[in-house]
């Protein structure tokens, strides 16, 4: 097969896999709200020039589509669990290696020119061109546009390529994976140090070859070599555990929905990645947001970084609850005499143990940060939030958020029930961090939208994937 033709294959089956879950139209207005939601923070931009410098708000920006590669770059990782425990039925065309005479390694070098193009058509493309539009109204030169498209692809290239590799590497040892980790980070402490400025961010500022050509090594260097260590043959492997279910739900028992909380807990713990994924999907933006904030303490006076840091960390920590759904489908439980509302409880009560860790990593940033006079406002904020957050998740995606929140509807509602809440209470922290416990009242809207989402999705037909 030649490989236009199977760049071809996986693009249609990219797109059809989205389409077949929540229909073609849903998906495909999603780069729309994209774009105008890159549009109306374009616009907003002039009202924060005076406290934030147009210097930080690029570099932020670029740190968040940093971020988008890392999340779109886990194929290595997760390539086993999505093939046995999801798409166990399905054979898709990265593993035509084992039917068809085409090798591994242009498979997977296919599949990632494919999610480059598609993911930067979803994402890239429709923020840089919400931002070119808003840049006539904001007294900017539009050939901005075309910058900042190149810096932010650029910057998701970089985020998408590096964890190709070590995904790429987790998947043939885990020693080899710590080694380039330690190997990563010493050199990233030496760049650090050298106040090296981040490729993409130089090439924004100022289009010269140099940044563009360093951009492109940090890119092609580690795509490359993940395409030399790749194996997508995941061998079937015999696991064997003790029988540890029982005894954990009887330990749980006091909690309620003991059986469906001992079930994460087993799922999670004999997955791919174990408990560590669900530390690396939050550990990773915390640091990038807490990196973030200490830059903004700089520009904006009065501002308490562990107030707004506690915020940001509601936020985040609901993807642990992504995690717990990732692959369990309510297929699973259609032949037993279990209801969606009694699933949803236990994912839920599972999510409040498992948030148990944000609330520890709270306590040490305010440890860190010497910020323990504002620990406890600091502290409802944060429960506050996640509560909310999750209540907002669960009401609108139900068991499937990891899918739904790809419809384009959905992700518009999602970002507008949670965003005013957030930026009221950034806004009321920097007046004075007490006011952060204002956020409790959020907890009594969470708790209506959990007793609705119970109703609704208790009637809803749940599919099958």
């Amino acid at each position: 097969m030649p490989v236009p033709d199977l760049f071809s294959a996986m693009m249609k089956e990219e797109w059809r896999i989205h389409a077949t879950i929540f229909g073609s139209a849903g998906f495909a207005f999603f780069p729309v709200v994209v774009a105008i939601f890159a549009f109306a923070g374009s616009l907003a931009l002039p009202l924060f020039s005076d406290t934030l410098p147009s210097t930080v708000m690029a570099m932020l920006a670029l740190a968040f589509f940093l971020l988008a590669g890392v999340m779109v770059g886990s194929f290595g990782t997760m390539g086993r669990e999505f093939m046995n425990r999801r798409f166990g039925q399905a054979s898709l065309v990265a593993y035509a290696s084992r039917s068809l005479p085409l090798s591994e390694r242009r498979i997977f070098a296919t599949f990632i020119v494919k999610d480059t193009v598609y993911y930067i058509l979803l994402y890239v493309l429709p923020a840089a061109a919400g931002f070119t539009a808003a840049a006539p109204f904001i007294a900017l030169n539009p050939i901005w546009g075309l910058r900042a498209f190149v810096s932010l692809a650029l910057a998701f290239l970089i985020g998408l390529s590096a964890v190709c590799l070590l995904s790429t590497l987790y998947a043939r040892s885990i020693g080899l994976l710590a080694g380039t980790v330690v190997v990563l980070a010493g050199a990233g402490l030496a760049a650090l140090g050298m106040n090296a400025v981040f490729p993409p961010y130089a090439f924004l500022i100022d289009p010269a070859p140099g940044s563009l050509a360093l951009s492109l090594i940090l890119i092609l260097v580690p795509a490359a070599a993940s395409v030399l260590l790749v194996t997508v043959d995941y061998p079937d492997r015999t696991k064997r555990f003790t029988n540890r279910f029982e005894p954990l739900a009887e330990r749980l028992c006091p909690l309620g929905s003991a059986h469906f909380i001992a079930k994460d807990a087993l799922d999670l713990s004999r997955s791919e990645g174990g408990a560590g994924k669900v530390i690396f999907s939050f550990i990773l933006p915390l640091g990038l947001v807490w990196v973030c904030l200490r830059i903004l303490i700089r520009f904006i006076p009065g501002i308490d970084p562990l107030v707004v840091f506690a915020i940001l960390l509601g936020v985040i920590s609901a993807t642990i609850y992504n995690w717990l759904t990732e692959f369990d489908s309510f297929t699973s439980y259609t032949f037993l005499p279990v209801e969606v509302s009694a699933v949803i409880d236990g994912k839920l009560k599972s999510y409040a143990i498992a948030n148990l860790l944000p609330v520890a990593v709270l306590v040490l940033a305010a440890a860190s940060a010497g910020g323990a006079g504002s620990l406890l406002p600091a502290l409802a904020a944060f429960l506050s939030v996640s509560v909310y957050t999750l209540a907002v998740t669960v009401y609108l995606c139900g068991l499937s958020p990891n899918i739904m929140l790809y419809h384009a509807w959905v992700f518009l509602r999602y970002v507008l029930m949670i965003s005013p809440a957030l930026l009221l209470l950034i806004f009321a922290s920097l007046l004075d961090p007490a006011y952060a416990f204002g956020s409790l009242f959020l907890v009594p809207a969470a708790g209506l939208l959990i007793a609705r989402a119970r109703s609704k999705w208790q009637a809803w037909d749940m599919p099958g994937y």
